[in-house]
């Protein structure tokens, strides 16, 4: 692949205005750039802070003409996307990661033949399309769950099924769409590993991540993944591995969230997602370079920072559901949070709290993972969050 490097302080396009492009904006500009977002929320949270906002649709042909005219590269921290978008940019101007690349991460039935195809590891699936699919699908895949192939996401648009009859229920209640059936793998914990890869084809890889979800949403992760089993510590040093592979047999270039269910010890891919990702939100605190100035770096061609982390560190996500005392809405109480020695807090500039949506989360660090972790838990308590 042939390098481009753009110096600042060009003008950067992102596709997609929530807190990951919000991020983005922040480390363009400390490195010198301007940035211009096109999102259809008037009020989102990138655009808000961008030096430009389109507020259009991702696919408004005008919209993405003055994009591509104004820029000198794009990129997208928003996996849904249409690749289309991307693909007519890449006519005009750089464009990173590849619409191929985040095509076969929006698909998860691409997703999965993917990793097939390139001996990555992953766990039994069928592909279904119809109802009689269902019936044909293996034995072994039940019970098992059923997602959608497109659009789902923190737990969304899927259903655990542990029949054929409950999974044809499901698939008539998502609507009769192109799906995936899983078989439900029994798990010993799930970690993740993000990286960015350059345009060079070198890859810098944070360290794993331990992930515990709570209603399918990403409620915290622990950095190192200290309380998984001591006779781990292999895998998760695959785990960077196998990302890396994955990075190299998409051609990525970007910022790149790789999830992995651990399973009788075994390593299975669960999902990819083409931008930087929830549980490496860690790093903007604990590590010299962060995910996001990682995907400023591989999308302006410039060397990829230092990805070691200088702490360890534990993530908690703050949904809006803590605005809500009842039906009464309220604002947490942030002074006894930011009193908790080694905590940093990052709210999200999002005007609407709703119950399930990110609203923010905070980072705990220290030298020691031991009392990192009762740090974190302790705010947990402050704010009324159960233990992880």
């Amino acid at each position: 692949m042939k390098k481009s490097f753009i110096p600042a302080p060009a003008v950067l396009g992102m596709l997609g205005g929530g807190q990951l492009g919000r991020y983005f904006v922040m480390a363009a500009h400390e490195l010198g750039y301007q940035v211009w977002v096109l999102d259809p929320d008037a009020d989102s949270p990138a655009g808000r802070i961008a030096d430009r906002h389109l507020c259009a649709a991702y696919d408004d042909a005008a919209a993405m003409a003055e994009l591509a005219a104004g820029c000198s590269a794009v990129t997208t921290e928003f996996e849904n996307v249409p690749a289309e978008t991307l693909a007519i940019l890449a006519e005009q101007v750089p464009v990173h990661p590849s619409a191929a690349a985040v095509s076969v991460c929006q698909d998860r039935i691409a997703e999965k033949t993917f990793l097939k195809k390139n001996g990555l590891p992953h766990g039994p699936f069928a592909e279904i399309n119809t109802l009689e699919d269902l019936y044909a699908a293996p034995a072994h895949l039940f019970p098992g769950i059923l997602k959608a192939a497109r659009l789902g996401y923190d737990g969304k648009g899927q259903a655990v099924v542990n029949d054929r009859a409950a999974a044809e229920a499901a698939w008539l209640e998502l609507g009769r769409v192109r799906c995936i059936l899983e078989a439900k793998l029994p798990l010993d914990y799930e970690i993740s590993v993000v990286l960015a890869r350059g345009q060079d084809g070198r890859v810098k890889a944070f360290p794993s991540a331990e992930n515990r979800h709570r209603n399918g949403i990403l409620d915290v992760s622990i950095v190192p993944a200290w309380r998984v089993d001591q006779n781990a510590v292999c895998v998760t040093d695959n785990a960077g591995d196998v990302a890396e592979k994955l990075a190299g047999c998409l051609g990525y270039v970007g910022t790149l969230g790789v999830e992995f269910f651990v399973s009788h010890g075994q390593l299975v891919v669960n999902e990819m997602a083409p931008r930087p990702h929830n549980s490496g939100h860690y790093t903007i605190d604990a590590c010299a370079t962060n995910q996001f100035e990682q995907q400023v770096r591989a999308l302006c061609g410039l060397p990829l920072g230092d990805s070691r982390a200088h702490s360890a560190a534990v993530m908690v996500n703050l949904l809006g559901d803590l605005w809500f005392d009842g039906c009464k809405q309220r604002e947490p109480d942030w002074a006894a949070l930011l009193a908790i020695p080694g905590l940093c807090l990052h709210l999200y500039g999002k005007q609407s709290p709703r119950v399930g949506r990110k609203m923010g989360h905070f980072t705990v660090i220290g030298d020691n993972a031991q009392q990192v972790f009762e740090g974190a838990m302790q705010a947990r308590k402050v704010l009324g969050l159960p233990d992880a």
